[in-house]
């Protein structure tokens, strides 16, 4: 993917790493960048074409696509942190985060996938984590969303393959961003983050995982559960 001269849509372009992707993009020429959010009043970053989407709501995400058909470049970059257990959480909550993180992804990755084939292929990011492949006590329905996600991105992946269309993942641990606040641990810089997934994407890569942490935990697939668990609470993983 050739991000000079690209048509891209940011999704969750008012702030975090969403702000971050449209800096940088632009940075790196691309022609053209759509930057959404269901206000957009919340997006300050000159130079760019905003446009109101909420992945909840799948009219203006068909509108948005009807706008914006020229776009070469998706990044789905919204979402959402409720911080919600799976077995005693607030349903509606956990819902949300599904309704977010899997079909709302899937509801833009839909409405883009004929845009993208008519303009060439291009390239889809989705923003995931490395709780996509870790459960975190407090956080369990976050780690099932984007559990669910990481496996929209493998389908859509092989899905898109014949129109040329390259779908990247990204994997990261805790990014020093608004939805973080309070976190007590290391945090990754957005900026640092946003640099290794644009650069992947022009190497042609299908997933680009961040950090050490994130590496650690896709290996914990291959170990036993059990074990892997013990490690972490532990905190040798």
């Amino acid at each position: 993917m050739d991000i000079k001269g690209s048509v891209a849509l940011v999704t969750g372009a008012n702030r975090g790493l969403g702000k971050e992707f449209v800096s940088q993009l632009l940075e790196r020429s691309a022609k053209k960048v759509y930057a959404t959010a269901r206000d957009v009043s919340t997006i300050t970053t000159p130079g760019v074409v905003p446009l109101t989407l909420d992945l909840l709501d799948q009219a203006t995400v068909d509108e948005v696509a009807r706008q914006a058909g020229d776009v070469t470049l998706l990044v789905n970059n919204a979402g959402i942190a409720t911080g919600q257990n799976l077995v005693r959480g607030d349903l509606t909550q956990i819902r949300r985060e599904m309704e977010t993180h899997f079909f709302g992804t899937l509801g833009v990755t839909r409405a883009f996938a004929d845009v993208l084939g008519r303009n060439g292929g291009g390239a889809v990011i989705n923003v995931l984590s490395a709780l996509s492949w870790f459960s975190y006590n407090g956080a369990t329905s976050y780690s099932a969303a984007k559990a669910a996600e990481w496996s929209l991105t493998a389908g859509t992946r092989v899905e898109l393959a014949d129109q040329g269309t390259q779908v990247l993942g990204l994997h990261l641990g805790a990014a020093d961003t608004d939805m973080m606040a309070g976190y007590e641990g290391p945090l990754l810089q957005a900026a640092d983050v946003v640099r290794a997934a644009l650069d992947g994407l022009a190497d042609g890569a299908a997933e680009v995982v961040v950090d050490d942490w994130s590496r650690t935990t896709k290996a914990g697939l291959a170990e036993d559960p059990a074990e892997f668990y013990a490690k972490v609470a532990a905190n040798q993983p």
